[in-house]
């Protein structure tokens, strides 16, 4: 009996913190994210935004929905600050949806809540000329074929 409730309390504590993404389990790890890139910007932090007015006309911008408490997340983050750092074309804007102090995924944040969030990360991709060109599923397929054709994902 001792057995089956610890392997109950294990599956529910792994549960709590997977966040019903695939994930990413190699990549070419090489220099740390760069804070001062200016192809990337942080926003949020929970609250309601209006992503339209973060639209970079002229360039390829990737929303990326996040939690710092969701480790698929955690692990794409370096890459599109890389990615984003070696293709002018392209800005990425990352899209905070814990609200400060919430620990764990902040599935009831507004932002997490205005957007209908699901699973994280979760990707809005705007074309240059500021249209949704595709998000969820097909955009982070997307953005894993950008990656591997740039050579940071194997």
């Amino acid at each position: 009996m001792k057995k089956v409730f610890l392997v109950l309390l294990a599956f529910l504590v792994l549960s709590l913190f997977s966040c019903a993404s695939p994930q990413i389990t190699t990549y070419n790890s090489g220099e740390n994210s760069d804070k001062t890139n200016k192809s990337v910007k942080e926003i949020s932090y929970g609250s309601q935004v209006d992503i339209q007015k973060y639209i970079k006309k002229g360039k390829v911008t990737i929303f990326d929905f996040y939690s710092e408490y969701c480790p698929p997340c955690r692990r794409i983050s370096p890459l599109l600050d890389k990615l984003a750092k070696k293709r002018d074309d392209i800005f990425v804007v990352k899209v905070n949806i814990n609200r400060p102090g919430v620990r764990g995924i902040d599935w009831s944040s507004p932002v997490a809540r205005q957007y209908g969030l699901r699973s994280i990360p979760h990707f809005k991709i705007y074309s240059k000329d500021g249209k949704l060109k595709m998000e969820g599923r097909d955009a982070y397929e997307y953005i894993l074929h950008m990656l591997r054709d740039e050579g940071l994902l194997n």
